[in-house]
C-alpha cells in the first residue's frame, strides 16, 4: 500500500534563510535589506545610496549567497522534531527553489542539520514539479508546505485535490507575505511548526477526519 507524502519548501519554512541574508548583505556586501518590504527588488540599496539595486544586481546577489553562505542558515524551531514525527507515517521530500546545480549542497546543508530527505530542485512555479513527483509516487495522501502564495496558486492549478498549508516561519516577513489561504489557494495559514504538525498528521494519516480540523484552524489563521 502506498504511503502518504509531504512535499515541503525549504527556506523559511525548515531553515531560516531571509535573515541571514539580510545580515551577509550588511557585513559583507554593503547592501541594506529591508525585510518589511514585499518587492524583493527594491528592498536592496546600496549603504550610502536611496537608489534600489537593479533586478540584476539583486539576484546576483541573491545567487552570491546561495553558492557560498548556506552555512549559516538556521534550522526553523520545530521543524526538526516536526519532520522526525511526520517520516514515522509518510515519505517526506524537499521542492526547493535553486538551480539544479545546487540540488547537493541543499542535501548536505539540510543532513548537517539532521534533516536527511531527498530532495528536487525546481525553477519557477512548482505546479509542474510537483505534478511529476504525485506521478512518481502515486502516494494515498499529499500535502504541500510552501511560504509563497505563488507557488500553492500554482500547485492548486495541477493538483486541486492535495492538501495545501501556507506556513512562513520567519516572523519578520510573514506578516508581509500575500495569505494564499486568503487567496483560496491553500486549505489553511499556520506560521509555526508545533501549530501545523496535528493539522498535518491529520490530513496526511487520518484524511477523514481532517476536514473539520481544516475549517477550524484555517478560521484561526484569518489574521494573518
Amino acid at each position: 500500500m502506498k504511503k502518504p507524502l509531504l512535499i515541503t519548501d525549504c527556506d523559511e519554512v525548515l531553515l531560516y534563510m531571509v535573515t541571514h541574508f539580510r545580515d551577509w548583505l550588511a557585513e559583507d556586501e554593503g547592501v541594506t535589506f529591508d525585510l518589511a518590504r514585499s518587492d524583493f527588488y527594491r528592498s536592496m540599496r546600496r549603504a550610502d545610496s536611496d537608489e534600489p539595486l537593479s533586478e540584476q544586481d539583486a539576484w546576483r546577489l541573491l545567487n552570491k549567497f546561495f553558492d557560498g553562505q548556506m552555512h549559516r542558515q538556521t534550522p526553523v524551531e520545530g521543524a526538526i522534531a516536526a519532520i522526525g514525527t511526520i517520516s514515522e507515517h509518510a515519505d517526506v521530500l524537499v521542492l526547493t527553489n535553486l538551480m539544479d546545480f545546487r540540488k547537493e549542497a541543499r542535501t548536505r546543508q539540510l543532513a548537517d542539520h539532521g534533516i536527511d530527505l531527498r530532495v528536487y530542485t525546481n525553477q519557477g512555479p512548482k505546479g509542474p514539479a510537483l505534478k511529476a513527483i504525485l506521478d512518481e509516487y502515486a502516494p494515498s495522501q499529499a500535502v504541500f508546505i510552501d511560504d509563497l502564495a505563488v507557488h500553492h496558486g500554482s500547485v492548486r492549478d495541477v493538483a486541486p485535490d492535495i492538501g495545501r498549508l501556507h506556513l512562513c516561519a520567519e516572523p519578520s516577513i510573514a506578516s508581509h507575505i500575500p495569505c494564499a489561504h486568503k487567496a483560496g489557494d491553500a486549505h489553511v495559514r499556520i506560521d509555526d511548526w508545533d501549530s501545523a504538525l496535528p493539522w498535518l498528521l491529520d490530513r496526511l494519516v487520518n484524511p477523514t477526519e481532517a476536514a473539520p480540523q481544516a475549517a477550524e484552524t484555517s478560521k484561526d489563521s484569518e489574521d494573518k
